[in-house]
């Protein structure tokens, strides 16, 4: 497959496609890897962090946030996370709104994951208010050679007051993943400051995915995801994702989807702004890991959904609408990408 045909994807092709044109079997023996990534929207403890702005989600602010609401919410994001995986949770989870650690524990320990043995990444970000980008993994699927939050150059880490991009070295079934998580400052506004911000933080990511993927001989696989705050066909988007023609092909695997199939919804429209972007080596390998354009998708089962109270048809069930208690999960949902395995034994 050419790199300008892998470019030019869509929706409608096929894993299976892929498969019976290239003539490289997968291994329906081993199980798929899951991955997911999850804005899961103010995920706050009930303390107050004189450090950050979390004065809202205290059980004296203006959110009346409180114990019996902060167990409800981890419980919501247990029962979404196993919910997603089937028959048992996914590999890898990227979290973003998350405020701490501590957070992640409770999550990880204190609900029934806790037979999983997932390990938690996590490091306090800039951002004012404290929320961070955040992942945790099953052990028994996956190691983490290294791992490093990243913020553009040219930024001091004092100027910079938004969420740092994570970046994990993964190794998977024998084979290795770079994976790199985004939580981009929000468009509502429109502040030219965080519009170019947004630009910096795409500029950086293109030059490390370029820098990951030329000191690998191999063609390194690489997947990006996040929450992007802006949709697949933006100008900063398309910026993260041309770049040059030396540079590493990156593909956005949510452009291909309909415009209706969204994560976010705002004022009954739906945004695709929570996406998944892969190199051409994860789409066009002969062995080791792999997906396919199709194994994308947006979790959307119907407990995550609700009647939007303003606008006809449904939205996300959020936590709050506004400053009002709902008791939801998120005003997201969630984006999942399988990956499948291709033994040397088995290619063609």
């Amino acid at each position: 497959m050419s790199k300008g045909i892998a470019i030019r994807l869509t929706g409608t092709l096929v894993l299976s496609a892929v498969l019976f044109l290239k003539g490289y079997p997968q291994d329906s023996s081993v199980p798929p890897v899951r991955i997911m990534f999850y804005n899961v929207e103010n995920c706050f403890d009930t303390y107050d962090d004189t450090l950050t702005d979390d004065d809202e989600f205290t059980p004296g602010g203006v959110m009346r946030w409180n114990f019996t609401r902060y167990k409800k919410k981890i419980n919501a994001i247990y029962k979404t996370i196993t919910a997603a995986g089937g028959w048992e949770p996914p590999a890898l989870i990227a979290l973003c709104e998350i405020e701490n650690r501590k957070v992640l524990e409770d999550l990880v320990i204190g609900t029934n994951l806790s037979k999983y043995g997932y390990s938690i990444i996590h490091e306090e970000s800039p951002d004012l208010r404290g929320i961070d980008v955040c992942l945790i993994y099953r052990k028994d699927i996956i190691e983490i050679v290294k791992h490093k939050y990243w913020i553009p150059e040219n930024t001091s880490i004092t100027d910079f007051e938004t969420r740092s991009v994570l970046y994990t070295k993964c190794a998977v079934r024998k084979d290795t993943l770079h994976i790199i998580v985004n939580h981009w400052p929000s468009k509502r506004g429109g502040v030219l400051s965080e519009e170019n911000l947004r630009s910096e933080l795409a500029d950086m990511i293109r030059c490390r995915a370029d820098s990951i993927a030329s000191a690998d001989t191999d063609g390194a696989k690489i997947l990006i995801m996040g929450d992007f705050n802006c949709p697949p066909n933006s100008p900063v988007m398309k910026t993260l994702t041309g770049g040059t023609g030396s540079g590493v092909s990156l593909i956005n695997l949510s452009e291909s989807k309909p415009e209706w199939n969204g994560t976010y919804r705002y004022k009954g429209i739906w945004e695709m702004i929570d996406q998944v972007i892969v190199t051409l080596q994860l789409l066009d390998c002969k062995e080791g890991l792999f997906t396919g354009s199709d194994s994308f998708r947006v979790f959307q089962p119907d407990f995550l959904m609700r009647k939007d109270p303003r606008y006809p048809g449904v939205s996300p069930f959020s936590t709050y609408q506004g400053y009002r208690y709902q008791g939801g999960f998120s005003d997201h949902l969630p984006i999942l990408i399988d990956l499948m395995i291709r033994p040397k034994d088995l290619k063609e």
